[in-house]
């Protein structure tokens, strides 16, 4: 996904997961393939780490000439995604991020199973007027979102402090307009804003499993206890989204891991607890609906070579009637105005979204 790093909940019993990677490795893919040659391509992928192509999220229109060089795009692929040839001959393409138009803010750079995942937005045919990212640092679901959706103003939301310097440095670079970020629980949101978004978005922290995939070190990532208490989180997270989407409104779910209990599990928690809830089939994905799921939902393995693996369901509110009031002042989108408590919670706006 696009966070490089999740926030894992590892086990204390650190010594338990030294001695039984392997064996937790492959009864996971056990539990996820039913043929032996996919359980053994999963287990060959996390095993030796490969390089992905990096993608291009364009904010302005392309340059001519193109500097860089991108493969063909795939059926799902957003128009203003491009996934970069690794194999090319072009300089830019090593390091997009170093190119002068990622500084200029021209596109972002993201991961291919961040774009899977927030592809799934594309699939909501009703106008997303405010938007709220709840786990949004470093910014790329929020970019995304913004990009595909316009919305009236997007909340990107990022709970832990020594986050927010990076989401807002991204925020501020893509010129993301109105948009604001704050730095609070999801709890303090659900309890202030009740019903208040259109769209909320939860990349959650994660087990993080698919970061093997790319090379990365991430001991104990398919322990039960990391795997359990990742999930107990996502699950608490979840709630308070429910909570804050407005009736008629949509709630996007993605992780980038494998483990059934944080994916199809926590989903199926989060609809027996808020059966108001009702996951939505997006086309465009339907080659890779998961198995382990009674309802619609997507997952993309590293096996594949398109990245290294996400999870995503799109739920929709099916309750009727209005949301909650419009906050003071509508036509300036100033969304904490009659929320006192939230405004030490602000650590940015851009300059639309700021009161008059």
């Amino acid at each position: 996904m696009g966070k490089s790093k999740k926030r894992s909940a590892k086990p204390a019993a650190t010594e338990a997961i030294a001695t039984g990677p392997s064996r937790l490795l492959l009864k996971l893919a056990d539990r996820l393939f039913g043929e032996a040659a996919d359980r053994a391509a999963f287990v060959q992928s996390l095993g030796q780490a490969q390089r992905f192509a990096p993608c291009l999220l364009w904010l302005a229109d392309r340059p001519d000439p193109f500097p860089f060089a991108a493969l063909p795009p795939l059926a799902m692929q957003p128009a203003w995604v491009d996934r970069l040839d690794l194999t090319a001959d072009q300089p830019a393409n090593r390091r997009p991020g170093k190119h002068p138009l990622h500084e200029a803010g021209a596109f972002y750079c993201l991961d291919f199973s961040s774009v899977f995942a927030a592809s799934a937005l594309l699939a909501i045919p009703d106008r997303v007027d405010r938007l709220v990212d709840l786990c949004a640092a470093p910014g790329g679901k929020s970019v995304f979102a913004w990009r595909a959706l316009q919305p009236s103003l997007l909340v990107a939301n990022e709970a832990i402090g020594k986050r927010i310097g990076m989401l807002v440095s991204n925020l501020k670079r893509c010129g993301l307009d109105p948009a604001i970020a704050t730095c609070a629980d999801p709890e303090t949101l659900a309890q202030a804003i009740p019903g208040w978004a259109d769209l909320v978005i939860v990349d959650a922290p994660c087990s993080g499993q698919s970061l093997l995939a790319k090379g990365e070190k991430n001991p104990g990532c398919f322990h039960p206890l990391t795997i359990g208490k990742n999930a107990n989180r996502q699950k608490r997270i979840l709630a308070n989204a429910a909570a804050l989407v407005a009736p008629g409104g949509w709630l996007a779910y993605m992780t980038c891991t494998y483990a059934i209990e944080e994916n199809e599990g926590a989903t199926q928690w989060l609809l027996d607890r808020f059966p108001h809830l009702e996951p939505q089939p997006v086309p465009a994905l339907e080659s890779w609906r998961s198995t382990h799921g009674a309802f619609p939902c997507y997952r993309m393995f590293p096996q594949e070579g398109l990245g290294a693996g996400s999870f995503v369901v799109l739920l929709r509110d099916g309750r009727n009637g209005p949301a909650n009031p419009e906050p003071a002042n509508p036509g300036r989108s100033s969304l904490f105005g009659d929320h006192e408590a939230l405004q030490s919670l602000i650590r940015w706006r851009s300059d639309r979204s700021k009161p008059i």
